[in-house]
């Protein structure tokens, strides 16, 4: 069963591991870090105060990374991010069950409306996850970043509070 415990400093080391190269890292969160990713960056992530970052853990195996972001209680709202599957362990079914414990986290404990998150149009894999989360795609931002002289889209996608109970009976 995977559950979800807070990502200390202690689990820096294998998070850095993981992302061995800037193109990773840029797919992994975006600008919020400069490759290559250092415990220093890490530390400031981990002080931000509208933000539960978590490491995923299966059979007493940290087997990813993720984060509830930008967490507003008057709007009832929260952005998934940073998620992370470590390359082992990928096609396991693992994604989909770490956002479902996000999903609980957000609607059953914070009692959130809404959450929503970004992913890049080519990783199809996470895509095809996150719809089957029940995240619905609200819209593409066409040319969002640029990485290496190439332009990358970035779909929007957000589930709500009644959209995910449906989902989960």
């Amino acid at each position: 069963m995977l559950r979800l415990e807070n990502f200390t400093e202690k689990d820096e080391q294998q998070l850095i591991a993981w992302i061995s190269d800037p193109r990773l890292l840029v797919q992994w969160a975006g600008s919020s870090f400069t490759f290559p990713l250092t415990s220093e960056q890490l530390e400031i992530y981990r002080q931000k105060a509208n933000c539960q970052i978590y490491k995923a853990v299966e059979g007493g195996l940290t087997v990813g990374h993720a984060a509830l972001k930008n967490i507003d209680h008057i709007n009832r709202s929260a952005r998934v991010g940073h998620i992370f599957i470590s390359s082992e362990e990928r096609g396991k079914g693992l994604g989909l069950k770490m956002l479902e414990a996000l999903l609980e986290v957000s609607f059953n404990e914070l009692q959130l409306h809404k959450v929503s998150l970004g992913v890049f149009d080519f990783n199809e894999p996470a895509v095809h996850t996150y719809k089957k989360a029940g995240f619905q795609i609200d819209g593409c931002l066409l040319d969002h970043k640029l990485v290496d002289h190439e332009f990358w889209n970035l779909w929007e996608m957000s589930i709500l509070e009644s959209e995910w109970n449906v989902n989960d009976s």
